[in-house]
């Protein structure tokens, strides 16, 4: 997997934290930069350290599941993806009323919407994809990408609701199809 290809994973990964974002961003009536920064923090810690758990974790299992590795990170993909986009139709909620930048709302938040990483660092575990730099950039885009949401979410209101994370989605799925592609020899 090049730097590419794990920038649009971290960018997939993201937009269930951009979605989140945003709808914090809404739900506060004057959100400081203190308070954006806050939250991309939180969201991209979890972001960082979930996929090395999941990496860890695959590594001790991997020689149960060598053989069909590859199958496992398309259908980890395609599941995390499709759960975005199915969440998104849905227009599932989060937030739901709660103040965002109270520790534990932050906490739980974060855990929320770094699920997925923790999956893609198994599947990354599946392919032996070392994980140092992937997590650190899936970590970095997350922040830069929720900073800005909870940003703009507080200053553009609804205008994108959950579109976002079906865009994640879309990308996670086109991810593992290449993977999935790639390894059975259709494309080089």
């Amino acid at each position: 997997m090049d730097l590419a290809e794990i920038l649009f994973v971290a960018v997939g990964l993201s937009m269930d934290s951009l979605a989140v974002a945003i709808a914090s961003g809404m739900s506060l009536k004057n959100l400081r930069l203190k308070g954006s920064v806050e939250i991309g923090a939180f969201f991209g810690a979890f972001q960082t350290g979930m996929p090395v758990l999941g990496w860890y974790g695959g590594s001790m299992f991997m020689w149960l599941i060598s053989g069909f590795d590859h199958w496992i990170a398309f259908l980890l993909l395609a599941f995390i993806g499709g759960r975005m986009i199915y969440e998104a139709i849905r227009d599932s909620d989060e937030v739901s009323g709660k103040d965002p930048l109270v520790l534990s709302q932050l906490v739980l938040i974060s855990i929320a919407t770094s699920i997925d990483s923790l999956a893609v660092g198994l599947s990354f575990s599946a392919l032996g994809i070392p994980i140092l730099v992937p997590a650190a950039l899936i970590g970095a885009v997350c922040f830069m990408i929720s900073l800005s949401g909870a940003y703009f979410g507080n200053r553009a209101g609804k205008y994108l609701g959950n579109r976002v994370r079906a865009i994640g989605g879309i990308i996670l799925i086109s991810i593992g199809l290449k993977i999935l592609i790639e390894h059975l020899g259709l494309i080089g």
